[in-house]
């Protein structure tokens, strides 16, 4: 099911997904375009330039122009897609995102690479752990954060589909293709079931839900029934899928964000005015040291040992 080679440890770079996915699309559309600041090697994009080198637009390093250029071409019936590194795209041209594309309501598509701490060593000027929070704030964008090369590929066709603003959010660091039915369907505003359970529900999305698989895995080797959730889409919710996780008594999510402002502030949200009941939000709790990507979830627990942990202590506040 996935639309990328693995490496040698079966894992996957989502950005060979989402490249090869683009690459696709802009054969039979002949609007789609791409719009990078001087990210064509780190997007993975260097295949589009040169079958479409006419349908890329480098405006080098300078992601206020990057997204501006995005919706000029959007009014001119192209369909861009604009890639750059998350934590620039949004931190750097965030006026840009919220006058020209969310308040304007234009059919940009913007690509969120090496999100999160993918850029670990670089330190917090290159961490994006804030994106999400940011930009939900902008009611009519959708926000996507895939979870494996599938569901990045699924994300990236659904994302063209749409007319109106989206933001994917897309790791560079590999992940396994997560195991579901042959016939699976990603839907924007849609969560998938990966893991069936009722003492607790685990919520996560992008890089954090093979961990939360593993974890309720080990929980179910004592016994404890886990449901595990990926919340691909933040923006809309499926917050009926959240009604059903409330049912559980217990809700953890895991996300490779800040703890405030993201999947877990959305849920909270919801579950807070709607179904009550414990919650834990696993997330880093504000700028993070420079460190390896791994060393940092390991540091943060936002690792299968962490989230185990997490899950125990909040099904002990169940009532």
């Amino acid at each position: 099911m996935s639309a990328a080679a693995p490496s040698k440890s079966g894992f996957f770079d989502c950005r060979d997904s989402f490249a090869t996915t683009i690459e696709a699309l802009a054969e039979s559309d002949p609007r789609i375009v791409t719009v990078v600041s001087d990210s064509v090697g780190s997007s993975k994009l260097a295949g589009f330039r040169k079958k479409f080198p006419e349908r890329m637009v480098n405006v080098g390093i300078a992601e206020q122009t990057l997204v501006a250029v995005g919706a000029g071409l959007a009014n001119g019936g192209k369909v861009p897609f604009v890639s750059a590194a998350s934590c620039f795209i949004t931190g750097r041209a965030l006026e840009q995102v919220k006058a020209d594309i969310a308040y304007s309501n234009v059919n940009v598509k913007l690509i969120g690479q090496s999100s999160g701490v993918a850029y670990g060593e670089l330190g917090p000027t290159h961490h994006s752990i804030e994106d999400l929070a940011w930009l939900r704030l902008f009611n009519n964008m959708k926000l996507i954060v895939p979870a494996d090369p599938w569901q990045t590929a699924e994300a990236i066709k659904a994302a063209a589909a749409h007319d109106g603003p989206v933001f994917v959010r897309v790791s560079r660091m590999a992940v396994p293709a997560l195991e579901r039915p042959e016939d699976a369907v990603f839907e924007i505003g849609k969560s998938e079931t990966l893991v069936q359970g009722n003492d607790a529900t685990i919520i996560a999305n992008g890089t954090m839900v093979h961990r939360a698989v593993a974890a309720a895995k080990a929980l179910a080797s004592d016994g404890i029934s886990v449901r595990v959730v990926n919340m691909a889409t933040v923006n809309p919710l499926d917050e009926a899928a959240i009604a059903a996780a409330a049912d559980t008594g217990a809700i953890v999510t895991v996300e490779e964000h800040s703890v405030r402002g993201g999947l877990g502030g959305a849920i909270a949200e919801v579950v807070s005015t709607t179904s009550p009941v414990p919650m834990r939000i696993l997330g880093f709790p504000g700028f993070v040291p420079t460190g390896s990507a791994e060393w940092l979830f390991d540091h943060f627990g936002l690792n299968e040992a962490g989230i185990v942990d997490a899950v125990r202590l909040t099904i002990a506040r169940k009532k």
